[in-house]
């Protein structure tokens, strides 16, 4: 009796099979995110440091020392960033109570607005405002909560991201050979390309979203300037950092300059942001993205928004940030191994050919 024949299951059990991996990854991927993320974070940033640390080691410099030396260069640069932000945000804060003036001045009209236009009486619209407050004021204390949570965790991450990027590169030997030893020799050519591709489209994509990102700085703080938005250079560079997470965070983006263009300008100035924005929008997605970033991760539109959704569910902006890359090296992952090509290709942006019939 043949023992060596492989089983063939059923194809409801193979979907069954399918489902259950997938609820399982997605179980472990949201129980461990407050250990996935950071070390994520780590291996993409040490990823696009490790050019620099081979020159510098290049220049007989101990590989230690390199590190330090990079991981320094880098955090000077995000605390700059930081600083320049936290000061514009300090002298935006000074404007709170002017905004808060505006806000109640437009609100109290778009109140009697509504009242004439929709037959609704003072005293119902004001009743309904004062259950709105009353139910904001109940659920601020668990907003409270859920935001010193965030920041907390954000805290530790930062204070944890170096460390972690310190040890990924100090070891990347040792992890390198480790992946080799998981396969058997005939696959190592295949892992060789992997980790090729790997590294080169993290490190392109980085680089990409970075020139993007002041790219699209430089044109929101212009154009806010021209419209005359106060704060238009923090403004522009909070929208293009927003920009970063794909499809989501550019709404964002354009509503809190047309919230402020309200509130200090005019209705019709929310109206050209508006304008400005959608033109920023149509340069980025029609020469930046597909010049600097998008060549570098070919994947396409649908699969970038249901991984974009995925990962913020599971990790919330840290996973919107991350779901693009982690589904490149997938598609790289799934290109290079037998049998996985047909998901490769329906993560890719290239477009099935047609014929006519």
């Amino acid at each position: 009796m043949d023992h060596t024949k492989p089983v063939s299951l059923p194809l409801y059990l193979k979907i069954a099979q399918i489902i259950l991996g997938i609820l399982a990854l997605g179980f472990i991927l949201y129980v461990g995110k407050e250990i996935l993320v950071p070390i994520l974070f780590a291996t993409i940033f040490a990823i696009l440091l490790n050019p620099v640390v081979n020159f510098l080691t290049a220049k007989k410099l101990n590989r230690i020392v390199a590190i330090v030396v990079s991981l320094i260069l880098t955090m000077l640069a995000v605390l700059g960033l930081l600083y320049f932000l936290g000061s514009q945000m300090a002298l935006l804060s000074e404007s709170f109570p002017l905004f808060k003036q505006k806000f109640v001045a437009l609100f109290h009209d778009l109140t009697q607005w509504i009242s004439s236009t929709f037959n609704i009486s003072n005293p119902q619209i004001d009743a309904w405002i004062a259950k709105t407050q009353k139910e904001g004021l109940s659920n601020g204390t668990a907003f409270l909560g859920q935001t010193l949570g965030t920041v907390g965790g954000i805290l530790a991450m930062v204070f944890l991201l170096p460390v972690y990027i310190f040890m990924i590169l100090l070891y990347k030997s040792l992890l390198v050979d480790f992946i080799y030893k998981l396969f058997k020799n005939n696959s190592h050519k295949v892992v060789t390309e992997i980790l090729k591709a790997t590294k080169s489209l993290i490190q392109s994509y980085l680089v990409g979203l970075l020139i993007e990102a002041a790219i699209v700085a430089t044109l929101n703080s212009i154009a806010l300037m021209i419209i005359g938005v106060p704060y238009a250079i923090l403004i522009g560079v909070i929208g293009a950092i927003l920009n970063i997470i794909p499809y989501i965070g550019g709404l964002v983006a354009v509503a809190i300059p047309m919230v402020l263009a309200v509130a200090t300008l005019s209705p019709l100035s929310a109206l050209w942001v508006l304008i400005a924005y959608l033109i920023v929008q149509f340069i980025d997605n029609n020469f930046l993205v597909p010049k600097i970033v998008a060549s570098k991760v070919e994947v396409n539109a649908l699969v970038s928004i249901i991984v974009v959704l995925i990962g913020g569910s599971l990790w919330g902006v840290a996973g919107m940030f991350l779901s693009i890359p982690l589904t490149a090296i997938l598609k790289v992952i799934f290109d290079r191994i037998e049998g996985l090509e047909a998901f490769g290709f329906l993560i890719g942006d290239g477009q099935p050919k047609t014929t006519k019939k």
